[in-house]
């Protein structure tokens, strides 16, 4: 599958057989993640591996009661590092470069999950705060997505329709 087709052929995953992911699949995963781009190199991101069922489900509670959270066998919290961002581009950086910077470290995710026959969904919707709880995530990480990985469950339906270029594109 080459990278148009990868694009255009992925879409949201919510259910999942119980197989468990290989750890070999989850270090692609987290490979593809790393090698994401970011502002300045400085790769202002960390990744929680949330295999054990009681912590997924307290995901999944925090995530607005999105069960599917839970029902994945593998859940990836993707967390930014604004200090690192803000040591070099101060305020734009804590606030932007470093949620760009997870945002296509997460992208690389999703489409890298796709080659090794995985099933993923982006969720943003979720108690940051009860994310940081259920994880024991430090104060200078910001969870900005979970990742609910695994096989999936039955066909996996077509990506939803999108906008139409001239819709959203403006030629200067």
């Amino acid at each position: 599958m080459n990278v148009m087709e990868a694009i255009t052929s992925r879409c949201s995953v919510r259910r999942f057989r119980p197989d468990a992911v290989p750890d070999e699949a989850v270090r692609r995963l987290i490979e593809a993640a790393r090698r994401a781009p970011s502002a300045g190199n400085i790769q202002p991101w960390h990744f929680y591996v949330v295999k054990d069922e009681a912590k997924r489900g307290q995901l999944a509670r925090a995530a607005l009661g999105q069960r599917f959270v839970a029902e994945a066998p593998l859940c990836l919290v993707v967390c930014a590092e604004p200090a690192a961002s803000a040591r070099v581009y101060r305020e734009r950086g804590a606030q932007l470069y470093c949620l760009q910077d997870t945002a296509a470290a997460v992208q690389n995710i999703l489409l890298a999950a796709l080659e090794l026959g995985l099933g993923t969904c982006w969720v943003g919707a979720f108690d940051e705060e009860q994310v940081r709880r259920v994880l024991g995530i430090p104060q200078e990480r910001r969870a900005v997505a979970l990742i609910p990985v695994g096989y999936p469950a039955a066909e996996t339906g077509r990506p939803t329709s999108r906008k139409e270029v001239e819709e959203i594109c403006t030629w200067v």
